[in-house]
């Protein structure tokens, strides 16, 4: 099992749309994300200093392909058109890595 965890910002003016649409998840999308290996996928909202919200993101995968797995999922029909209502309503972080969406977070500490 690996860790993952990433931050983006909410795009202005959009917070009150992605939080109902995140309190709605498309029964699809869940499954898909189950089937990728995702585990205890959990998104956190907090306004930072800037006056500008910010997601921060946490799941687990439990797989062995983590890249396969993640194009897989990239991939399907159903991902990308919720991708179409959630990508809007985000704005990623201007430093993050190339290829990156959202803005991975390195682990300093985990406890079991």
């Amino acid at each position: 099992m690996s860790r993952h965890a990433g931050i983006i910002q909410v795009a202005p003016g959009k917070l009150s749309d992605y939080v109902a649409l995140h309190r709605a998840v498309w029964p699809e999308v869940l499954e898909i994300i189950h089937q990728a290996g995702i585990r205890n996928y959990s998104i956190y909202l907090r306004k930072l200093p800037d006056e500008k919200h910010y997601l921060f993101s946490y799941f687990e995968y439990v797989g062995d392909k983590y890249e396969a797995d993640m194009a897989w999922l990239a991939a399907q029909p159903k991902t990308q058109e919720w991708w179409t209502h959630a990508m809007p309503l985000q704005k990623p972080l201007p430093d993050r890595e190339e290829g990156e969406w959202w803005a991975t977070l390195e682990e300093v500490f985990h406890t079991h």
